[in-house]
């Protein structure tokens, strides 16, 4: 009987979220039709930061702590990711923008700042050009734009993984109850001189207890549908972009180490008033693991600006 407490103790401790980080709290709100998780914590303007994959809010800790000294943070699980219960009504990144801003809205918040990385960019992109009344600055880090520069076939033709989640069904079949270790390998192709940029380097940016925290809850199979999902919405993804208003409001840019113009230049026809586009140095994709002082110095000089 011991053993089959301990065993269910075990278990337990293995499927709950993590604890409050020191200073912030974890929070839901359900917004049509799903329930969304947030973390928050710090004091002044809002700022929501949106994440990308295959990461949750956990992407952004390393550097809410500083950002949380002059801002009320709020670092959010999308729609049936990470923490969030539930399945979108499409995983294409306009239709996540809307999931965000009524998340925003029910929580108060009058016109936050919005940072997205990755995917989690798409989304901040279409949160900011279909609410820019609520919009008060946009960080847009480490995306090309899908359309109207890159149409989907080439964005496919990016990376090795776009086109492979892209697929249906297949993923899931492929990667099933091997999600640790598919993001365990994964995490170096795209970090500092990884293989996508060229380079050998097959060290994680990501520590044990991290990978362990985003196979926690991407081993839910609706996760990793969800997951998948996003790219999968790629062709509308490119329609939505190609017919969305220009951004005005003041945006910066933060790549990759020697692609902060590339990205801009993708995103140059519907950011229209980019304040700031810097390479992120020694970083690959994981720009906020990879130098989150950098990253941290950068969006807080932005944000007071």
């Amino acid at each position: 009987m011991k053993r089959l407490l301990l065993a269910l103790l075990l278990l337990i401790t293995a499927c709950s979220p993590l604890k409050d980080p020191d200073g912030f709290r974890h929070g839901f709100a359900d917004v049509d039709g799903v329930r969304m998780h947030y973390v928050t914590g710090g004091s002044g303007t809002p700022v929501v930061l949106v994440h990308g994959w295959p990461q949750t809010w956990y992407g952004w800790w390393p550097i809410m702590p500083a950002l949380a000294g002059r801002h009320t943070v709020y670092a959010i699980d999308l729609p049936g990711l990470g923490d969030s219960t539930g399945a979108a009504k499409s995983y294409d990144k306009a239709t996540l923008a809307r999931y965000v801003h009524a998340l925003t809205v029910q929580l108060g918040l009058r016109c936050p700042a919005i940072a997205g990385h990755d995917l989690g960019a798409a989304v901040a992109f279409q949160y900011a050009s279909q609410f820019p009344q609520d919009t008060a600055r946009l960080g847009y880090l480490d995306l090309p734009l899908p359309g109207p520069r890159v149409s989907a076939a080439a964005y496919r033709n990016l990376s090795w993984h776009i086109a492979f989640h892209s697929q249906p069904d297949v993923p899931e079949a492929v990667v099933g109850n091997d999600v640790r270790e598919y993001l365990k390998l994964f995490y170096p192709q795209v970090s500092f001189n990884g293989r996508a940029f060229g380079g050998t380097n097959t060290r994680s940016p990501f520590t044990d207890a991290e990978i362990d925290e985003y196979a926690r809850t991407y081993r839910r199979p609706e996760a990793l549908k969800g997951g998948f999902d996003l790219h999968r919405a790629l062709d509308q993804d490119v329609r939505d972009n190609e017919a969305a208003a220009p951004v005005r409001t003041p945006t910066l840019i933060m790549a990759a180490q020697g692609q902060a113009e590339a990205v801009k230049d993708t995103a140059a026809p519907r950011l229209t008033n980019v304040v700031r586009a810097v390479d992120v140095p020694h970083a690959g994709h994981w720009l906020v693991e990879e130098n989150p002082q950098f990253v941290a110095a950068e969006l807080l000089r932005f944000l007071s600006g």
